[in-house]
């Protein structure tokens, strides 16, 4: 039987492999290193196949600008006024059918590097996920590794206008770009570019701010946003086939799946074309959809489009708050509720490349405090979920790495190692030698859970059943603080408890009735609740005319294997 359940383990290799402990702010790529391809190695992988993950989310892969140099080898020349950070942002992509340079040992065999780590991936039985960024692009964007055929972004472009479908960027025609706010950082700036384009985050004007994306340029996908949103997708716009070749290249290097940064900034009509047509030559390929708006799910998710979205602001906003006590755990039941009929179709996770850490100071301060949210995210559905590099060791992103401050987030922008990482890592051995014993437990904690949402058929495949509103009137189940459901499938029943409060608890959950007939135990009356996720924990008799029991310590869960006697 195929696993339903998708476990996502997300890497930034340029921190990633890393072993360099300068950590100078502001630091060049000598002064600080910077992991490679070549560090996500053989023995990694085969680790983190045995604590479950199915899939591997490569960030930063795509050759993107840089101060770094690299015009020995051919690439373009760079320009630091228009790269936020000295490694700078893996969303601003100066060559799309290129990898990134720092990733590779030898340069000159960078694609040869990345194609023996997709090797390695699939090896240790596990697939592999890129980026694929369509909202935006660098400003000094030109493809050196192009195919021949292939014409580049805007060389056909007409710079006249300000909107053509057959341009590939907007244009402000007889305005030239200007970045005030860089000169007193760079005041032998050298880029121009003359007329200006859009910038990324739909910023429609020469003059973007220090707020934007302003080292990116909006891509045209045919919408005159200048002229009431009109939408010309008649002749098929040049930036859809530019667009689809890229995707087409990538896929025939045996990528597994694309995370669609920004999606929705992109027009959906554009994904009704092109994700059936890579779909159609590479079956099984998973389109994940990086999307905000509520509003616009169910059109995302339409026929053969994107396979899934994040769930960023259902589950994951619910689960912060409500760690924060800033509310109940019983509205976790309504973010579930709000995308109920595709709550399945949700990636849920607790950390990202975006988000602030669990442990720092910003949110919990603690890594074990996020305990019951990453108990919730895994075990609510049959959806995919995700763990951030470093996240299972508690790292707490406090370091102030240069362009990103201390803001309790991992940089995407500075040559920078992660400490907790780095022990792990321990030259390349990947073990836990140098790891605390803090680390060791929430790392044990994090395989446990994510080999049990593998292992147990009830949690990969099963039907969930909220317990909340059982509860309410249960002076022995606090639903500010304690969430419970059950997950079934077959014959496998499991009782998944989380306590978010600072305290040991003891608590009595309620069963009802109709819990039993819904999962088919109603003709059975006794049944013991085995725990399987902390060590130390004594099993628990009770029958279907009880209630159920259950020490917790604080900020914890259990998940409970349901046995008929």
């Amino acid at each position: 039987m195929e696993n339903k359940k998708i476990f996502i383990y997300q890497i930034l290799p340029r921190l990633f492999g890393n072993t360099v402990s300068n950590n100078i702010k502001n630091g060049s790529i000598v002064e600080n290193g910077c992991g490679k391809f070549a560090d996500i190695s053989s023995d990694l992988l085969n680790k983190l196949k045995d604590d479950g993950y199915t899939h591997i989310w490569l960030i930063g892969v795509l050759a993107h600008a840089s101060t770094t140099e690299y015009i020995e080898y051919g690439l373009p020349r760079e320009f630091p006024e228009i790269i936020k950070g000295r490694a700078g942002s893996p969303y601003a992509v100066r060559d799309y059918y290129d990898v990134d340079p720092d990733l590779a040992v030898n340069v000159d065999k960078r694609m040869d590097e990345f194609e023996a780590t997709i090797e390695r991936i699939h090896k240790a039985g596990m697939k592999v996920i890129i980026d694929f960024i369509p909202n935006h692009l660098a400003r000094n964007y030109r493809s050196i590794n192009k195919p021949d055929h292939i014409e580049d972004f805007g060389d056909e472009d007409d710079q006249g206008v300000w909107f053509s479908n057959r341009n590939n960027f907007y244009y402000m025609p007889g305005e030239e770009l200007n970045l005030d706010f860089v000169k007193s950082k760079y005041p032998n700036a050298k880029y121009e570019e003359i007329p200006a384009k859009a910038t990324g985050n739909d910023s429609f004007t020469s003059h973007p701010s220090i707020y934007d994306w302003y080292e990116t340029v909006k891509l045209n996908y045919g919408i005159d946003y200048l002229g009431g949103g009109a939408r010309h997708f008649w002749p098929i716009p040049d930036t859809w086939h530019k667009m689809k070749d890229i995707l087409l290249y990538w896929a025939d290097k045996n990528i597994d799946g694309f995370r669609c940064d920004m999606a929705e900034m992109v027009p959906v009509e554009f994904w009704e074309w092109v994700v059936p047509q890579v779909k159609e030559d590479y079956p099984g390929i998973v389109f994940i959809a990086e999307i905000y708006n509520p509003s616009l799910y169910r059109s995302y998710l339409g026929d053969n489009i994107f396979d899934y979205l994040y769930d960023k602001v259902g589950l994951y906003d619910v689960l912060r708050d409500v760690a924060a006590g800033h509310k109940p755990s019983s509205d976790i039941s309504f973010a579930l509720n709000a995308v109920g009929d595709i709550q399945h179709k949700m990636l849920n996770f607790i950390e990202n490349h975006d988000e602030q850490r669990v442990a720092s100071d910003f949110f919990l301060s603690d890594a074990n405090a996020g305990k019951p949210l990453m108990i919730v995210s895994a075990c609510v559905n049959t959806n995919p979920v995700m763990v951030y590099f470093g996240q299972e060791l508690g790292e707490p992103g406090m370091d102030e790495e240069g362009f990103s401050g201390r803001d309790g987030r991992t940089t995407i922008f500075d040559y920078w190692s992660v400490d907790s990482v780095r022990r792990w890592n321990n030259e390349g051995k990947w073990n836990d030698d140098l790891l605390t014993d803090g680390e060791k437990g929430l790392k044990l904690f994090y395989s446990r859970l994510v080999s049990l949402c593998n292992k147990e058929k009830a949690l990969s495949h099963g039907l969930f059943y909220d317990l909340m509103f059982a509860n309410y009137e249960n002076m022995g189940f606090d639903s500010t603080k304690q969430f419970a459901f059950l997950r079934g499938y077959k014959d496998d029943l499991v009782l998944v408890v989380a306590n978010f409060d600072n305290k040991p608890v003891e608590i009595v959950v309620e069963i009802p009735e109709h819990a039993f007939q819904f999962f088919n135990y109603a003709e059975k009356s006794k049944f013991v609740a085995k725990p399987l996720l902390e060590a130390g924990v004594s099993e628990i008799a009770f029958t279907n005319s009880e209630h159920i029991k259950i020490k917790l310590e604080q900020n914890s869960g259990e998940i409970y294997k349901v046995l008929a006697l």
